[in-house]
């Protein structure tokens, strides 16, 4: 894969688009579509303005990996709707945005736009092995702090994270991530795991919030650096921030793999190229009739023929 790819942190995405639409964009039925329309317009604008040449749609398969759960059972404990027993947990989604998902999916498809999700991972670790096994520049567009980690100016991949819509993006890389966190895209992980997350279930680190996390990082180099300098007596730690810290062993011991993004998860063969044309025209036409996609569809094809 040579040229600019694209990751769409789709449902980032589409859950911005749901509450950035009005609810009364509907199809022909009753049926909101807003989260449908919203989306097909941010892909739109973003390959208008960003002209990759490759493009995926990343999917949560599984938005609460068991084998994250089991290392954190907090671990976005609180924004699970339904467990349970052998398949992924079901997740907090508003009543009128989960039957939307599956039309999402069949627009997309018609249309060609690979789509990709794997069993046991989340989106973020379908993004991860894509950016690694990428050969050109990288673009990820998520509203998810999370994959700043993946920010490398030397490999050319920058996070573009929406402000507004999508027609307002921060262009997040390394010189961002140094003025806002003071780390670059290999601390960020560090940061964050040390700083805690709570949308995410992650309790951090007691006492240590984003601004002491970044100068330990600052200090010692990374989180190995400074458990090592917790076993120093001379290193310059505060008695509260050396007592905090090692409390904390236990989850700093397996933190880091719930917290990073996996870079080797088993992708399927894919055409990851940016189509120039409905891989299914006859399917997209039936789509659009029932969903009532009308312009928004319109205006991306017209932009991917174009």
């Amino acid at each position: 894969m040579t040229g600019r790819l694209m990751l769409l942190d789709t449902a980032s995405l589409y859950f911005r688009a749901y509450f950035g639409v009005p609810d009364s964009v509907r199809a022909p039925d009753g049926t909101p579509v807003n989260a449908v329309r919203g989306l097909l317009d941010f892909i739109d604008r973003l390959v208008k303005d960003h002209r990759p040449d490759h493009l995926v749609a990343c999917m949560d398969a599984d938005w609460r990996p068991r084998w994250r759960v089991d290392l954190i059972p907090t671990y976005k404990a609180h924004r699970v709707a339904e467990e349970h027993t052998g398949a992924p947990d079901a997740e907090e989604v508003p009543d009128t945005l989960a039957p939307q998902v599956p039309v999402i999916e069949e627009v997309l498809d018609a249309i060609g736009i690979a789509r990709v999700g794997v069993a046991e991972y989340e989106a973020d670790d379908v993004i991860g092995t894509f950016t690694a096994r990428a050969r050109g520049p990288v673009d990820i567009v998520t509203g998810d702090r999370d994959l700043y980690q993946l920010v490398d100016d030397e490999r050319g991949v920058r996070v573009l994270y929406p402000l507004k819509g999508v027609g307002t993006l921060q262009v997040t890389d390394e010189a961002v991530l140094r003025e806002k966190y003071g780390v670059d895209g290999r601390g960020y992980a560090d940061l964050a795991l040390l700083r805690g997350d709570p949308s995410d279930g992650l309790p951090g680190v007691a006492g240590i919030g984003e601004k002491t996390a970044a100068k330990l990082l600052a200090e010692f180099g990374d989180l190995a650096g400074i458990m090592a300098a917790v076993d120093d007596p001379g290193a310059k730690l505060t008695p509260s921030q050396r007592k905090r810290l090692t409390e904390a062993r236990p989850y700093l011991a397996v933190a880091p793999k719930v917290v990073r993004v996996a870079g080797d998860v088993p992708l399927p063969e894919v055409d990851t190229a940016l189509p120039d044309a409905p891989r299914d025209p006859a399917a997209l036409a039936g789509l659009a009739r029932r969903w009532g996609l009308g312009g928004s569809l319109d205006r991306l094809l017209t932009t991917l023929t174009s």
